[in-house]
């Protein structure tokens, strides 16, 4: 396997396929980088280079009990283009990996980013305060933080429905694709996950958004049950300058899974732009 070993000693498993522009790719939670396969596939195929890592206690990167936080996920994300000296590079995120693309931009800069890609996005911020009423209740993410506590094989299970939309009537629900979520849960580590939970829920990205100075395109379904476009991908876009802002009707949080196609044809048409 491909892996960088971190300043703070911590294994980071990424994958670099082709010798094409550069897509970089930042996952979800609680996820690794094997939630982008149908985009890996697609633009590698379309002649571009494509790179995913696994954050750290996600998926098969180190699980240390320190670091589970977005300033060292940015961090490792920079050691991961630093390593690979990755340039003109078009950052895409979904779901926590929107933050930490956001914060990367914040933190590092655009020397090596080309563009910008949120897809179902938690910048903002999610968290209800009197600043972002629009926000979900801190309850919801205390909620989230038992249930992986208490069970977190069965939450995974339970979550994979309202994250694809599988709940929905007349919904068709693949349970390859709930497995799949799964797996990808499981594969992590509960302390890097309980601990990352306060990353995507209680952070506060409207900085990092101010600061991001490339073409971005944001991507969000209208019916995300995680992460809701009002509160993010809708004030993401009135806060990053010149950004587009796409809304897939009916749209679920998993869109880059269940409307792959499209997801792909966006990515392909902005990355061509």
């Amino acid at each position: 396997m491909s892996t960088i070993t971190t300043q703070d000693g911590t294994s980071i498993f990424y994958r670099d396929w082709g010798a094409g522009r550069p897509v970089v790719f930042s996952h979800g939670w609680p996820l690794s980088g094997d939630a982008w396969d149908p985009q890996l596939q697609f633009m590698l195929l379309n002649g571009f280079r494509v790179i995913a890592h696994d954050r750290r206690g996600h998926g098969r990167s180190g699980q240390p009990s320190n670091g589970n936080d977005m300033d060292t996920y940015a961090d490792d994300l920079a050691a991961v283009l630093d390593h690979l000296d990755v340039k003109d590079a078009m950052l895409v995120g979904h779901s926590t990996g929107g933050g930490e693309v956001a914060h990367y931009l914040g933190r590092h800069g655009s020397k090596r980013v080309a563009k910008a890609v949120l897809i179902g996005a938690v910048p903002p911020l999610m968290l209800k305060t009197e600043a972002n009423p629009g926000g979900l209740p801190l309850d919801v993410f205390d909620g989230i933080r038992k249930g992986v506590a208490d069970n977190r094989s069965q939450f995974y299970k339970d979550l994979a429905m309202p994250f694809f939309g599988f709940n929905r009537p007349g919904a068709k629900v693949s349970q390859g694709t709930i497995d799949a979520f799964w797996a990808q849960g499981m594969a992590g580590g509960i302390h890097g996950h309980y601990l990352c939970i306060r990353e995507f829920s209680e952070v506060d990205y409207t900085d990092d958004l101010k600061k991001i100075d490339v073409p971005t395109l944001i991507l969000h379904g209208d019916d995300d049950q995680i992460v809701p476009i009002d509160a993010a991908g809708r004030a993401s876009a009135k806060i990053v300058k010149d950004a587009t802002l796409k809304v897939y009707a009916g749209g679920a949080h998993g869109m880059c899974v269940v409307e792959a196609d499209k997801v792909n044809a966006d990515l392909l048409a902005f990355a061509n732009s």
